[in-house]
């Protein structure tokens, strides 16, 4: 009788993990996990019982003593390291790692493994770069907040997901697929941005040491090396070396992801030849006459074995990908957005992104123009140059009209759009303004973006039927 509660809970928890395995995989659900970090970041950080916490929390030291055996040195590591900066330099690595497998993955098999499949969003998402940054600086040229030109210029994939998904069959899939892939080449792009404008004084030495490190690393897949715990451990050292280098360590995970292998542990004719051999052992194991002991012992070590089989098979960048995705998805993420999106707002008028005359200058009306009218007409102008020209195709069953209106999505710029902020603006005396009016037009464009976006693509699709 004593079993029956343990065997209920049990069933009621498989049952648990199983609705929750099912709602994580649904395109969705991210995007809402986000917009509901952002709200609680917002009120977190306004509230009067829970803002004095929340700062301070984020602004608590993380760092590890090294004690010299005589106690004359005391080393520490990493330098100025708090919870903020070890979620955007340290948990963003992960980030940037697996968005690295994602885009190597899309080169090697995906949308953007052949230059015919890969032109057009690659040249929209250049548009959907340069139009953004154009007219921000427009907005802020020669003033202190020139410098956070990147803001505008990337696209979440995320939430537009999550809005396509909402819209249903109103969308053509063939533009689902462009705008994936256009998200994956922004991603690219905007990682060489950061690379390349938003480090720091670089330390040449340093640099020397991580490129011999990633060489290493290089030899080792030329030699076969298939253990993903030895690529892992160098990944720590490239990031170490480039967070002291003055390259923005963030840009580790991008290499290290690279350099991973996308060769299989195990070949086809091994794969096929053990899973045939382990299925028949599995058979031959079967008792018949016992319906209620399967599997027994022998065969749950068969099906283990088979299962082991299977896992080998896959390339160990997918395995790895497959392996971090969830805890990026759904635990990353939203720590980034519960940490990053929360801006104290003194007064309403804080929300006035259009007044240029304040110490934040052009910074919101740069990035809520860059977001909402830069992004689609970046994308839909170059798109529409390379069409007409013969360079590229439209994507099946579009029409300019729905390809602007999910070109609009494009304006949705949360993380990375929030991950460049946080790096842009040099003036000290109104850095952390600046970047707290870019994190609220950040929010407002995407918004409004989504909002846009949503209405034209239901006004497209009722014209199209």
């Amino acid at each position: 009788m004593k079993l029956i509660p343990v065997y209920r809970w049990n069933k009621s928890m498989l049952s648990f993990n199983r609705r929750s395995e099912r709602l994580s995989q649904q395109p969705w659900a991210q995007g809402v996990l986000l917009l509901f970090c952002v709200i609680a970041a917002m009120l977190l950080a306004n509230l009067p019982a829970t803002k004095f916490f929340y700062h301070s929390f984020l602004e608590t030291k993380v760092q590890i003593h090294f004690m010299s055996p005589d106690g004359n040195v005391d080393w520490l590591f990493p330098r100025d390291l708090t919870i903020e900066k070890f979620i955007n330099d340290v948990l963003m690595v992960v980030f940037f790692f697996t968005v690295g497998l994602e885009i190597k993955r899309e080169v090697a098999h995906g949308e953007l493994s052949s230059l015919k499949k890969a032109l057009l969003p690659i040249i929209a998402a250049f548009g959907g770069v340069i139009m953004p940054a154009v007219i921000f600086t427009l907005v802020n040229h020669g003033t202190p907040a020139a410098s956070g030109w990147g803001i505008p210029t990337a696209t979440d994939i995320a939430f537009a997901v999550c809005i396509l998904s909402v819209l249903g069959d109103r969308v053509p899939v063939s533009l689902k697929v462009f705008l994936t892939a256009l998200a994956i080449a922004d991603d690219l792009i905007a990682i060489l941005v950061v690379a390349l404008f938003y480090g720091g004084h670089i330390n040449l030495l340093l640099l020397g040491i991580s490129l011999a490190v990633i060489g290493i690393a290089l030899l080792l897949r030329h030699l076969g090396q298939k253990h993903v715990s030895v690529y892992l451990a160098l990944a720590v050292v490239v990031w170490v070396l480039f967070y002291y280098s003055g390259i923005h360590a963030t840009m580790s995970g991008v290499v290290m992801a690279f350099i991973i292998p996308s060769t299989p542990r195990y070949e086809r004719p091994y794969v096929l030849h053990k899973i045939r051999f382990f299925a028949d052992k599995l058979v031959r194991y079967d008792r018949i006459d016992d319906d209620t002991d399967f599997p027994n012992g022998p065969q749950r070590h068969f099906l283990r074995r088979i299962q082991d089989t299977a896992y080998g098979s896959m390339n160990m960048s997918y395995r790895v990908e497959h392996a971090l995705s969830p805890w990026v998805n759904f635990l990353i993420m939203p720590i980034f957005a519960l940490a990053n999106a929360g801006v104290e707002i003194p007064d309403i008028s804080f929300f006035n992104i259009f007044n240029t005359a304040g110490i934040t200058g052009g910074v919101g009306l740069g990035i809520f123009l860059g977001l909402v009218l830069g992004k689609p007409l970046g994308i839909t102008l170059f798109s529409f140059i390379a069409v007409k020209t013969g360079i590229c195709t439209m994507p099946d069953k579009a029409g300019w009209k729905m390809f602007f209106a999910v070109a609009c999505l494009g304006g949705i710029g949360f993380t990375m759009s929030i991950f460049v902020d946080t790096l842009s603006f040099a003036d000290a005396a109104a850095v952390v303004a600046m970047r707290n009016a870019g994190k609220i037009a950040i929010l407002l464009g995407s918004i409004a973006a989504g909002i846009i976006g949503t209405v034209l693509i239901r006004l497209a699709s009722v014209k199209r039927s």
